[in-house]
């Protein structure tokens, strides 16, 4: 059992506090705003979750920190600061599994190193029903033997860690992984308007989508979303534009091609103005451009 602390209870942050309890483990929360944190606390049974009144006082003493917060300069402004820092025993570990970006990687590598703890950034292939179902795939980067020392932890949430490499690695293979995710998404949208505008019902185009050769498991676990309007949000079209943009920072830095993704984060920055930015992903589907 391991004393664990989550900053950030979007979510995915609330699924995974809630799946490390779940699996014995001693788990302090804190959240920007507490109210988040509250909520979750008290949906856990009594003394599981506890909320910490900052996020210096959520990881003191604590064996693991996993940190899912909105973005990478939102991520390095909680764990760089000066009081996180100080409170953050050695040997710690802290984990990163937010979509942050491998430049904010590499300083949270860099400044939390330097100041004796250890770091991985650890981002993950999988949204809530994966955390709940402890299905998701870490892609972990950094020292082996910090891997080590969180693995336990990720086990509760994962049943594939994958290393690849040393900090940044691990947010280079996810921005590779979502940009898939995000033209895919992307190009079903497109299909089912190119199926709607001939006459086929919406869900029959899925039915046949969904045992044709483009049957990714994307495709198979996003058909509610993408039939039913009233489905909950598993992640927003504000947050795809967030990827892409790192995406295509990404790209640009190793010269690698990007121009379908390009234009992909074009057709996601007109739905966000058109006011669907909330919406989940699937939207994309209903929004006309």
């Amino acid at each position: 059992m391991a004393e664990v602390a989550v900053l950030g209870t979007g979510r995915m942050g609330a699924a995974l506090a809630r799946r490390f309890a779940a699996a014995g483990h001693r788990v302090t929360v804190w959240n920007r705003t507490a109210a988040g944190a509250h909520a979750l606390a008290g949906d856990a049974p009594p003394g599981r979750i506890i909320v910490a009144a900052s996020a210096a006082e959520a990881v003191r003493a604590r064996d693991v920190v996993v940190a899912m917060l909105a973005d990478g300069a939102a991520t390095c402004e909680v764990l760089l600061d000066a009081t996180v820092i100080d409170a953050l025993a050695p040997g710690t570990v802290v984990c990163d599994m937010a979509t942050s970006g491998r430049e904010a990687a590499l300083r949270l590598s860099g400044e939390l190193g330097a100041a004796g703890t250890r770091f991985l950034d650890a981002p993950v292939s999988g949204s809530v029903p994966a955390v709940d179902a402890g299905t998701l795939l870490v892609m972990a980067a950094g020292e082996p033997d910090a891997l080590e020392a969180a693995r336990p932890v990720l086990a509760a949430v994962a049943d594939r860690v994958v290393h690849v490499g040393p900090a940044g690695a691990g947010q280079a293979m996810k921005l590779a992984v979502n940009l898939v995710v995000h033209d895919l998404n992307a190009a079903l949208a497109e299909s089912l308007a190119l199926a709607e505008r001939s006459g086929i019902t919406r869900s029959a185009a899925y039915d046949v989508l969904s045992q044709s050769v483009v049957a990714a498991p994307y495709v198979l676990y996003k058909k509610q979303a993408f039939l039913d309007p009233e489905t909950p949000v598993a992640m927003s079209l504000e947050l795809v534009a967030k990827d892409l943009r790192l995406i295509g920072a990404a790209a640009r830095s190793a010269g690698a091609s990007h121009r379908v993704t390009d234009a992909v984060r074009a057709l996601v920055d007109d739905a966000c103005a058109a006011g669907l930015a909330q919406a989940d992903m699937a939207a994309l589907s209903r929004f006309s451009g």
